[in-house]
């Protein structure tokens, strides 16, 4: 059982990126999911929850607008659609599985399943 993310990268401001959570050994559909994200040197942030229902969506007031979270039941698969990047969206960002409706719980050992995490730099 497990979540890998992958999709980060070095962009550039105002760019674009998608992330992805593929998920092994259980179905996304079955449970509520959540992005977080980690800057150097600072604790997790809460970015954007999926709820069980896959369709009710809630975001961080600091990527409300910006970014969109959705999923793929077939794929099993989480994604999170990054526009209009800033300097300030730079950092390690990790998918999370809870049990509930809605994850926004910013402790790791919380979450039921949780990813390893990629690496999103926003740098001109």
């Amino acid at each position: 059982v497990q979540l890998v993310e992958s999709g980060g990268g070095l962009v550039q401001p105002g760019a674009s990126l998608r992330l992805s959570c593929a998920a092994s050994g259980f179905t996304v559909n079955d449970y509520p999911m959540t992005w977080l994200r980690q800057a150097p040197g600072k604790g997790y942030e809460w970015v954007a929850a999926l709820y069980r229902n896959g369709e009710d969506t809630d975001y961080a007031d600091s990527v409300k607008g910006r970014f969109t979270v959705f999923r793929d039941n077939v794929k099993n698969t989480l994604y999170l659609q990054m526009d209009n990047l800033n300097t300030e969206d730079t950092a390690v960002y990790f998918c999370g599985a809870c049990s509930g409706n809605v994850c926004r719980d910013t402790r790791p050992f919380r979450y039921d399943y949780w990813g390893q995490g990629t690496q999103v730099t926003v740098s001109s």
